[in-house]
Formats: structure tokens, C-alpha cells, sequence
């Protein structure tokens, strides 16, 4: 059997034993380059060793040591609480403002499942006072962690743009950005009105006057759910099951009383203080200086974090454990092994067999929909670092465009999140109100597969057909 083989079915074994069982993917990656390293290719523990991606590490600790510094001191509850003020009571605008939110997240550093895991416990709590469809809210939280992940500082878009670099093709970082961004958002536009979105265009919160008790928000418009049923001199509208039954009725200026839950009680906005202003200085140079002036963004971070730790000692307690290593030993692990694949020649021998395909186009079809259906089921991040040394060969071919094929791939492997049995899909399942759980877990196993079968086949239409290069 020759390595190439051996080291194909280690590569499957990675991804098949971390996902029946609770094996660390990461782990698991570094013990079989081990094991294929010295009993069959006959490295020594140097040799693997220097496969480990330390630029990538830094990369990887310096964004997420930055962003659990950001959440310590408030700086994220500021940025989400401070963009609901922008909506001015429009309840259609909420899920839009959570698909921002966490796409500046990303797009600043922040890896997916951590946005997600930030901003879904407070967008599902929006989506239940408001009673905003916990599949539509979810979804476009997971949509905007896609849509920001692809930005040059971002945890995705530094893999992709790395593994470009190091293989010396053609990257267009921006474009690859772009692209990303405005497919996420036209199919968040899809997902708003396909779950429901229609519904809440004529809803609105009104702060209460001196009528309603204890100045509690009231949810006024035509389309509030719930029975309606004469009374008094207007109508009242039923809480739906699931809200809490202590309500305060109050009148709107159309006659129409709505039943609206005390609970929960907005907690009082947060204000602009001295350590979140130097966070919000920090980001801003991170991407200043990573963007315009081309330095090292696993440096920047680590400098700002050092920077706010010594200005603001108290922003910087229990950082360190926030930070995400499980997502750092999972990429470095696959990394390491992905680097051990190209030293034997795997990459190389699996690529020249892609672009013997008769048809190029084909080839690179096959390609995205592997990407999808595995990080469906498996980690993007870990996806994204094996797959796109994989096509390499078959990039510098010439026979498809790059950028396009790179494009799909990452969308592809991207979008299909919203799986609940990925970390983004399980932590909306689990946030989102418990008599509601199992529906919206059956809902996104749905949509997950999906846009496993489907998104493939558009991005290949969109980016590879046309040969964007």
C-alpha cells in the first residue's frame, strides 16, 4: 500500500472517528501524523513538528484572546445594545441587526461558533418577547458569522488567503470578502420572508405612555399573533403559548389592545466608558494595520490585548480561559497533518487525479460538494484547511479560475452551518425557547441538508462557470 493511500485513509479516519465519536478532531489529526509520520513515512518527531502552523496559532490566539477581552469588559454588550437603538421599534429590523452584529464579529477577528455563541442567547431572547420565528432569527445569525468569516482579518478568510499565499496562486482577499458577504445576505433576504418575515414588516415597539402601567414596551401593528375577540372598545390579541401570562394590556392609537409580557425587563444601556473606548480604539487599529499597512494580524492582536491588559487589568481577567482552544488545536491539528500530506506528495497525487477528470468543470463541482456535505457534519475550519491544499494541483492547472473555484469552495463549506449538527446550528437549537426546540432542530437538519445538496451547484453556477480567475 502506498503512502499516498495510508495517508488518505488516516485523513478519512480523522474526520469519520471525530464525528461518531467524541474524539477531539484536532487531537485526533496530530496522533495520526504521529502514527503515519513514524511507522510508515519514517519521519522523525522534527519532521512533524515542522508541519505545525505557528503563523496560523498566533493568528488564532491573538483574535480570540482579543475578543474574549472585548466581551470581559462590555464592549460586545455595548455594540449589540447600541444597535438595537438604531431600529427605533421596528421588529422587522431586529434579525437584521443580529446578521450585523455577528458579521462584524467575525469580520473583525472573532471565530464563528464563538460569535454565534454571543449574540444567539441575546437575538433568540429578542425573537421570543417578540415573537420573531426562532428558525428566521437563527438562521440570520448564522448567516452573518458566514458572512463577515471571509474578511482578510478573519479566522476563515485567513486560512483560505493563507493556504493561497503558500501555494502561490492568484487571491483577490477582497473579493473573496465580497463574495461571501452578499451571498449571505440575498439568501438571509430568502430565509426572512420564506420564515415569516412578511409579518413583522407592519410591527413596531412603542415606549408606553402615561396609560400603560410601569412603562413597559408595547408591540403595536396588525399582524400580532394570537385570537382577537370583541370587547370594551377595541380588540385584544391573546399572548401565544410559550409567553408568560402576567401581561399588561395597552391601547394603541387604531383601538387595537395588545397583550404584552412583563417579562424579561431590558436591563439598562450601557455607556461608552474608558476601557470599552480603548477596545473600540484596539479593533479599529487591528484593522487598520492589517488592511492598509500589510502587518501580521496574530501580532496586532496580541499586541492590543497586551496593550489593554496593562491599561485595563481588570478587562483582562479569565481572558486567557476564553480564548478558543478548542478551535485552535482543531485547525492546527488538521494543518499539521494536511502538512505532512504535502511533503509525501499526497496533495499533489490527489490533485493531478481531479484534473484528469475529463471535464474541469466537473471536477471543481465535486469539489464544492465535498466541502459542503462533510462540514455539514463536520468542522469548516477543518474542512477549509484540507480541502483547499487539495485543489491546489488542480488550480495551477489553469483549467478552472481560481478565485471562483475558491470562492464556492468557501461559501460551500461556509453556509451549511446552520446543520444542527455543527457548533453554530446546535447553539441556536439550544437557545431557542424549549417548547420550540425539537422544531427547530427537525427545521435546520432540513435546511442544513439543504444547502448542502443546493448551494454547490449555485456558487459553481455563479463563480466557476463564468471562470473568475
Amino acid at each position: 500500500m502506498s503512502d499516498h493511500v495510508i495517508s488518505l485513509i488516516g485523513l478519512v479516519l480523522i474526520f469519520t472517528v471525530a464525528t461518531v465519536f467524541s474524539v477531539h478532531m484536532g487531537a485526533l489529526a496530530i496522533v495520526v501524523t504521529f502514527v503515519v509520520g513514524t511507522a510508515f513515512v519514517h519521519e522523525s518527531a522534527d519532521d512533524i513538528f515542522a508541519g505545525f502552523p505557528g503563523d496560523l496559532f498566533v493568528v488564532l490566539v491573538g483574535v480570540t484572546f482579543l475578543f474574549a477581552i472585548a466581551k470581559n469588559n462590555g464592549t460586545v454588550s455595548w455594540l449589540v445594545h447600541g444597535s438595537m437603538r438604531v431600529v427605533r421599534g421596528r421588529i422587522a429590523l431586529i434579525p437584521w441587526i443580529m446578521f450585523l452584529v455577528t458579521a462584524v464579529l467575525t469580520a473583525v477577528g472573532a471565530v464563528v461558533p464563538a460569535a454565534v455563541a454571543l449574540v444567539a442567547p441575546i437575538g433568540l431572547g429578542f425573537a421570543k418577547r417578540y415573537r420573531i420565528n426562532p428558525l428566521l432569527m437563527g438562521l440570520l445569525i448564522i448567516n452573518g458569522a458566514s458572512a463577515g468569516g471571509f474578511s482578510p482579518i478573519s479566522v476563515f478568510g485567513s486560512i483560505t488567503n493563507g493556504v493561497m499565499s503558500r501555494n502561490d496562486l492568484p487571491g483577490n482577499p477582497a473579493l473573496l470578502f465580497l463574495c461571501s458577504f452578499l451571498f449571505n445576505a440575498v439568501l438571509s433576504l430568502f430565509v426572512f420572508f420564506l420564515f415569516g418575515g412578511r409579518a413583522l414588516l407592519g410591527r413596531r415597539e412603542t415606549v408606553a405612555g402615561p396609560g400603560a402601567a410601569d412603562g413597559k414596551p408595547q408591540v403595536a401593528g396588525d399582524s400580532v399573533a394570537g385570537g382577537l375577540g370583541a370587547g370594551g372598545g377595541g380588540r385584544t390579541a391573546a399572548a401565544p403559548s410559550g409567553f408568560p401570562t402576567s401581561s399588561t394590556v395597552a391601547p394603541t392609537s387604531g383601538g387595537l389592545a395588545v397583550a404584552v409580557a412583563d417579562e424579561p425587563v431590558e436591563e439598562p444601556p450601557l455607556t461608552l466608558d474608558r476601557a470599552r473606548a480603548l477596545t473600540l480604539l484596539g479593533l479599529l487599529g487591528l484593522v487598520a494595520g492589517s488592511l492598509f499597512f500589510d502587518l501580521n494580524v496574530g501580532l496586532m492582536a496580541l499586541t492590543v490585548t497586551v496593550v489593554l491588559s496593562l491599561a485595563s487589568p481588570e478587562s483582562a481577567k479569565g481572558a486567557v480561559d476564553e480564548c478558543a482552544w478548542s478551535t485552535v488545536l482543531l485547525v492546527c491539528g488538521i494543518v499539521t497533518f494536511v502538512s505532512l500530506m504535502e511533503r509525501i506528495g499526497t496533495i499533489g497525487y490527489l490533485g493531478e487525479g481531479v484534473a484528469s477528470v475529463r471535464t474541469p468543470l466537473l471536477g471543481a463541482l465535486l469539489i464544492c460538494l465535498i466541502g459542503a456535505v462533510v462540514s455539514a457534519f463536520a468542522s469548516t475550519t477543518g474542512i477549509l484547511g484540507a480541502l483547499i491544499p487539495l485543489s491546489v494541483p488542480f488550480l495551477l492547472g489553469g483549467q478552472v479560475g481560481t478565485v471562483g473555484l475558491i470562492a464556492a469552495l468557501a461559501i460551500s463549506a461556509s453556509v451549511v452551518d446552520s446543520s444542527p449538527f455543527s457548533t453554530s446550528g446546535a447553539l441556536v437549537v439550544a437557545n431557542s425557547p424549549e417548547e420550540r426546540r425539537d422544531t427547530v432542530f427537525r427545521g435546520l437538519m432540513v435546511w442544513g441538508l439543504a444547502m448542502a445538496a443546493v448551494v454547490p451547484l449555485v456558487t459553481w453556477g455563479l463563480f466557476v462557470v463564468p471562470g473568475w480567475d
